[in-house]
């Protein structure tokens, strides 16, 4: 990537990818596909279902992102959810409350104290073997790492990865969601403030499908907070989720929802 390409992050996302919110069944579906085939066939994190779609609990209040190439034949990259607090139930833990449960700090924050229509979990990153298929990058479902960003004189963008996550952001904002929670791999702080992303730790770290860390980001600081150089990816990603929004299928979440995957 040239330092011009650097600059225009906007137009290089939208040459290769395109991201949209999985509102729709068929959408949804890839989703699951994804998930069955990195979760459980690849990496072995869950077991092998029969209709080959990894759900849980949590997807029945949960909203989807989904990532595809940009040119025909469109193909399937990446995914990502953001797990909403059940309208019906609303103290029931989010998924990393109960993982973390014996770790978290709760002088910084106890997100069982929080309003918990403005707080969201970022949960079940996914990305296809194709598209990571790197040395150390085999037995993780999505993976940063400094060689993704490059040198000052050969700089690259891991379009992938952040896609995915300023799509959850976009989508949290559309949501009125105040806090994300997400458990990851420690160093992702350190690769997110590269792109003037706060992540705080709220916890020691967890043994979860590796070493993990609880933290948060505040929603509206990360928008603010992006660099100059990343906001135009930023500005094409919220525009794609926001032409979602503007489709009829948005799952309404305001009645008791059936328990179950």
């Amino acid at each position: 990537m040239s330092l011009l390409d650097r600059f225009s992050l906007g137009e290089g996302f939208k040459k290769y990818f395109e991201i949209s919110s999985a509102f729709d069944e068929e959408s949804r579906n890839a989703v699951f596909g994804i998930r069955h085939e990195v979760y459980c066939e690849e990496l072995g994190f869950e077991p092998v279902r029969p209709d080959r779609r990894e759900t849980d609990e949590y997807d029945r209040h949960s909203l989807h992102c989904l990532l595809r190439t940009a040119n025909a034949p469109q193909t399937l990259v990446g995914c990502n959810r953001l797990v909403l607090a059940r309208p019906e139930d609303p103290d029931y833990p989010l998924p990393f409350e109960r993982t973390c449960a014996a770790t978290i700090n709760r002088s910084i924050i106890d997100p069982a104290r929080q309003p918990r229509g403005a707080i969201a979990e970022v949960s079940r990153l996914a990305v296809r073997a194709q598209y990571r298929r790197r040395k150390g990058e085999t037995k993780a479902a999505v993976a940063l790492s400094d060689e993704d960003f490059g040198t000052q004189n050969q700089p690259r963008f891991p379009y992938i990865p952040i896609g995915l996550y300023l799509a959850i952001v976009a989508m949290a904002k559309r949501e009125g969601i105040e806090t994300l929670f997400v458990l990851t791999e420690p160093r992702l702080a350190e690769h997110f403030s590269k792109l003037g992303v706060k992540i705080t730790q709220i916890g020691g770290p967890v043994e979860h499908r590796g070493t993990r860390i609880p933290s948060m980001m505040d929603v509206e600081a990360i928008i603010k907070g992006l660099r100059f150089f990343v906001k135009p990816i930023w500005r094409a990603i919220e525009a794609q989720v926001d032409a979602g929004y503007t489709a009829p299928g948005r799952p309404v979440f305001d009645t008791p929802l059936q328990s179950g995957g």
